[in-house]
């Protein structure tokens, strides 16, 4: 393919050879372009012709044998007429084996030239002559001695020479070449890589006529990766049929012949270029092989005009591998340490000379431990924690000094916390040593606190913590003052036991202690206010901490701070603040991965799903924290997850799902955590669903008792009174559930499904005005499980008296409760549903809604979710003046004197249309 030129030229050559006029061509071009395949093809059609073919083949290995390509040439010569066993080549091996004084231009090697060119010229008299020389610049010099006494008599002589090389600025036999090019015989062909449209042609003829078109389906662009290099190209040609893309024994091998049919220089240059990366400066590469800068340059270039290389870089990663591939492990990892000093010493990025440290698992220099660990921060920075523990385990190992091996482990730890706890665990004990031998800093220490409570290790935390409190000083106070009031809220036993500081009410925690974390600084800020139920102070810097977790991706308190953060927000009823961090957070969920942090972040979600009702996506949101985080590497914090996805299941009727999780083992000391309250509160739900009141009221009462007994009864971790209360009343003790309710009522929050509970545990006549209230409070604070139960409520109560009031409380509950999956409560509407008339009945009142005009139920539509008028004005983009005038007509085409009459349908209707 595209060959036609040199083609032409070497036919013509031929037919001048046929007319007695001796000819000699050079064949030049870069490596695989296809000088073999063309001098293969020439001798195929002399052979048709007519012609006696001798061939050879140079090769590095033997060009130290004398006439090693002459003794080649002359086995295609017959016996008796000058061939191998003739006279002039005896005389060759005589001057061969002469040594050094029998050289080339010695009297007898003269003389076996002259002979042997005459037996050659003689044999072109009864038959034209065809030699081929391949790789010329692997010849011996004898041979080509040879050659040029054969060329200088070919006169008329049927001799037809071709020579075949690779093109280059400084070729090695150049006294030969010198010779050669003043020759009125000469004729120079040049080869090169094929073009785009050569490439496609080529690709059709070897893929079928769809293959050379833009690269469909994945497909690699053939001329991209082959750079038209016919060699290259073949074998990716199989690949693609094969396997659809370059393989390392296809495309790879390919490569490699490449390089070897060049000279060392060229493959050292790429082995350089394969291990210092594409990145890399010209002088590191030359400086890596020990070449010259020339050499270097030259060998680059080579490549480059071959398409090998594209300007200096690999066309595929096939390549780059199968280079390394073909070095012995050995080899490897000494020019992996050699490329380290050298990037070292010419002071290049730390990243960079880890990564060859790390290659070649070699930390012995003096600076190797400095370097690894500096290119370990930036690779937490970059959210490369399998990298940066890499390094670390490497920095760790070339350490002498224990404090400074300690100081490195406990970074180490941190880096593999963040991909796999469990894979973690097994530096603690090694760091409890060192902590308690005053070698650990109070940052590592205070984490190290953190991840023995993780996985229930409580004693040798308090260890831990004792020694910390015994050697702070009062300059760095703050941050262990911030640790004990995280530990007052997430681990509260540890806290009262060892006596936590009661905080001043009037700490504002305005800014960290001097050389505190703020990380940790903030999660204290957080617990404080979930403790004592601060109110908008907590809520700003919740948003806050949520809106920067970016930058703290690579802090060991960030996946503390994610969940307090959204708890205080649910608390507050900021559900439209912590659904927007679910929403971002969500969509940099791929890049999050599989680790710890991606877990934690899943798991708020799904608490975040849970509390606005939207039952599928907690239960997706909690599976995937599970998946994204081995059940082992949990530890006491499995009760997060567990608790929203049994809560959220037994609220959906997956009570089956529900169980399979219950089912699972988890730490005994979870349930000194604060995520034992939020399993033991799920669990108690999920019994009371089953049918088993006396279970579900024993851990209702379990967390009442956990709650009181860490003093956390203000801050109200879970709502367990209301829950207690309503398995009293399943168990018909109306008077205990009462005494809780009150107890309820009594604090600020939870007043909603108290008042709701009351409601059931009043007579018929009190019901009314305390359902009422409910279900404001349930609206208000967006929580949809509970709203949908207190409309249905609602309905029975309406049910004995104003039977159609009754039936458009009855369809909003059955709307929220489908838009939410709640099953359960779906069907137990239904049943309703029946008492009140039917599903025919039920659309009594709606035959307005048909009047409305498209505007109209827009607007309707938006009202019906809770929107204000001025909400609705800036999604509608009209003004509020106009909304107040669309409710009024709305209002009066319905029957219906209030917002709160709206049909549920009207948001249902608009989504569907939507």
């Amino acid at each position: 393919m595209e060959r036609d030129e040199q083609i032409l030229q070497l036919d013509a050559l031929v037919q001048d050879c046929l007319a007695g006029r001796g000819r000699v061509a050079l064949l030049e071009g870069p490596l695989g372009t296809g000088r073999t395949a063309l001098l293969r093809a020439l001798a195929e059609r002399a052979e048709r012709s007519g012609f006696r073919c001798l061939r050879a083949s140079c090769s590095p290995a033997e060009q130290a044998l004398p006439y090693g390509v002459a003794g080649q040439l002359l086995r295609g010569v017959p016996r008796g007429e000058g061939g191998a066993d003739g006279p002039s080549a005896r005389l060759l091996d005589e001057v061969a084996a002469g040594g050094a004084d029998a050289g080339p231009a010695s009297p007898e090697a003269v003389r076996a030239h002259h002979g042997l060119s005459l037996a050659l010229l003689g044999l072109a008299e009864r038959e034209p002559l065809l030699i081929t020389v391949d790789d010329l610049r692997h010849a011996d010099v004898a041979s080509l001695h040879l050659l040029l006494h054969l060329v200088r008599r070919l006169g008329p002589a049927r001799v037809l020479v071709v020579l075949a090389d690779e093109a280059a600025p400084r070729p090695r036999h150049l006294t030969f070449l010198a010779e050669l090019f003043r020759r009125p015989e000469l004729r120079r062909l040049r080869l090169g890589p094929l073009s785009p449209d050569g490439t496609a042609r080529a690709a059709a003829e070897l893929l079928g006529p769809a293959a050379p078109g833009p690269a469909p389906g994945g497909r690699p662009d053939l001329h991209a990766v082959s750079g038209g290099n016919p060699l290259l190209l073949d074998a990716l040609a199989e690949d693609v049929r094969v396997a659809g893309a370059p393989r390392a024994e296809g495309y790879g091998l390919a490569f490699l012949a490449c390089l070897h049919r060049g000279d060392p220089a060229t493959a050292a240059v790429a082995r350089a270029l394969a291990i210092m990366g594409e990145d890399a400066d010209p002088a590191e590469l030359w400086r890596l092989v020990g070449l010259s800068p020339e050499d270097a340059g030259r060998a680059l270039g080579s490549l480059d005009d071959a398409a090998v290389l594209d300007g200096g870089r690999f066309r595929h990663p096939v390549a780059r591998a199968a280079v390394l591939a073909d070095l012995a492990p050995a080899e490897r990892a000494d020019l992996h340490r050699r490329a380290a000093r050298l990037l070292h010493d010419r002071g290049a990025p730390a990243t960079r000379v880890a990564d060859h440290l790390a290659a070649a698992d070699h930390a012995q220099e003096p600076w190797a431990p400095a370097v690894l660990s500096e290119a370990a921060e930036h690779a937490l920075l970059d959210d490369r924690a399998e990298a940066a523990a890499r390094f670390l385990r490497l920095a760790h190992r070339g350490l002498p000094g224990e404090a400074e091996r300690a100081a490195v482990r406990a970074r180490l730890a941190g880096a593999e916390w963040q991909t796999s706890p469990s894979s973690a665990a097994r530096h603690l004990a090694p760091l409890v040593t060192a902590a308690l031998g005053g070698r650990l800093g109070l940052a590592d220490g205070l984490a190290l606190v953190e991840r023995l409570l993780w996985f229930g290790r409580g004693g040798e935390a308090v260890r831990v913590l004792d020694r910390l409190r015994a050697d702070a000083r009062p300059e760095s106070g703050g941050g262990l003052h911030d640790a004990e009031v995280w530990l007052a809220y997430a681990h509260p036993p540890l806290a009262r036991d060892r006596r936590t500081p009661v905080l001043a009410a009037d700490r504002h925690f305005a800014v960290p202690a001097p050389g505190g974390d703020p990380q940790l600084h903030a999660v204290a800020i957080l617990a404080d206010g979930l403790i004592r139920r601060r109110g908008h102070g907590a809520v700003a810097r919740a948003e806050q901490v949520l809106r920067d977790l970016p930058l703290h991706l690579r802090n060991p308190w960030t996946v503390e701070a994610a969940p307090l953060a959204v708890q205080v927000l649910l608390r507050a009823d900021r559900l439209d603040a912590a659904a927007a961090w679910c929403e971002s957070s969500a969509k940099d969920a791929g890049a999050e991965g599989s680790g710890t942090r991606a877990a934690f972040f899943a798991a708020a979600r799904a608490e975040v799903a849970l509390r606005t009702g939207d039952l599928p996506s907690a239960m997706r949101e909690a599976r995937a924290a599970l998946e994204r985080l081995g059940a082992k590497s949990w530890g006491v914090a499995a009760g997060y997850p567990i608790g929203t996805f049994v809560l959220a299941a037994t609220r959906a009727g997956e009570h089956d799902e529900a169980a399979k999780l219950l089912a699972l083992s988890v730490p005994d000391a979870m349930f000194q955590t604060r995520h034992g309250l939020g399993y033991l509160y799920a669990r108690g739900h999920h019994h009371l669903a089953a049918g088993h009141a006396h279970a579900a009221l024993a851990d209702f009462l379990s967390c009442g008792e956990l709650i009181r007994g860490w003093g956390l009864d203000t801050a109200g971790p879970v709502p367990w009174r209301t829950d207690a209360a309503e398995a009293w009343l399943r168990l018909g003790n109306r008077d205990q559930a009462r005494r809780l309710i009150r107890e309820q009522l009594a604090r600020t929050d939870g007043r909603g499904p108290a008042l709701r509970l009351l409601a059931a545990a009043s007579p018929v006549g009190r019901r009314l005005p305390l359902l009422t209230e409910a279900v404001d409070l349930a609206e208000a604070s967006g929580d949809r499980y509970e709203q949908a139960r207190v409309l249905a409520d609602l309905s029975r109560v309406h049910a004995a008296g104003n039977r159609r009031r009754a039936r458009l409380l009855l369809r909003q509950a059955l709307h929220v409760a489908n838009m939410c999956g709640m099953r359960p409560l779906a069907r137990e509407l239904l049943s309703v549903q029946a008492d009140l008339g039917g599903a025919e009945a039920m659309a009594d009142g709606l035959e307005g809604v048909a009047s409305l005009t498209d505007s109209e139920r827009r607007v309707a539509s938006l009202a019906v979710v809770g929107n204000t008028n001025r909400e609705i004005a800036a999604k509608l983009y009209i003004t509020p003046s106009t909304v107040e005038q669309h409710l009024t007509r709305i209002y009066r085409k319905l029957g219906i004197r209030r917002r709160k009459e709206l049909p549920a349908d009207l948001w249902a209707g608009l989504r569907k249309t939507g």
